[in-house]
């Protein structure tokens, strides 16, 4: 049986990998010029992906909000990004913060609608707590060339628990 391929963003600065995702992380240091690098890093990645560019998108809005929304954004503070791509099957991101309150949102029509936009594109999502920070994550998924959930000539990922969201 062939090994599963799982392709993984090579990251400058690799970090532990989350419990629950077996990729590769980075570490950026919490300033929102930064954001800008996280794109980048992810275009090699999904190229040839149908969904990249609403992975980007996402992705960029997750370590936004990590800057201007947690604890990364004060002198210091880093957060933490994993990407899993399974072609034929799923692309899988996380952006891990420092942590600091979860406040609601202002009640402002030209800002807060980051979130909403992740879930109209990402498959599943959700918010899972961690001793340092809080970790969100999105899964896309990565439609498959056949049935049986691999592109021709690549071998299927393996299949996993899907996580349950959390607030």
């Amino acid at each position: 049986m062939p090994t599963p391929a799982t392709a993984s963003l090579d990251l400058p600065a690799p970090a532990a990998a989350s419990p629950d995702l077996c990729a590769p992380a980075a570490t950026y240091p919490g300033r929102p010029e930064h954001v800008r690098q996280v794109r980048a890093d992810a275009q090699g990645l999904l190229a040839g992906c149908p969904a990249a560019d609403e992975v980007i998108l996402c992705l960029s809005e997750l370590a936004a909000n990590a800057v201007l929304h947690s604890d990364s954004g004060r002198p210091g503070g880093t957060f933490t990004v994993r990407i899993e791509s399974c072609p034929g099957a799923h692309i899988r991101i996380e952006v891990e913060d420092d942590g600091g309150p979860w406040l609601a949102p202002a009640p402002d029509p030209a800002s807060g609608r980051g979130l909403d936009i992740i879930g109209v594109l990402a498959a599943d999502w959700g918010v899972a707590a961690r001793p340092a920070g809080r970790t969100v994550w999105a899964r896309f998924d990565w439609p498959s060339a056949n049935a049986t959930g691999a592109s021709p000539g690549m071998p299927r990922c393996p299949d996993r628990v899907p996580n349950t969201r959390s607030g």
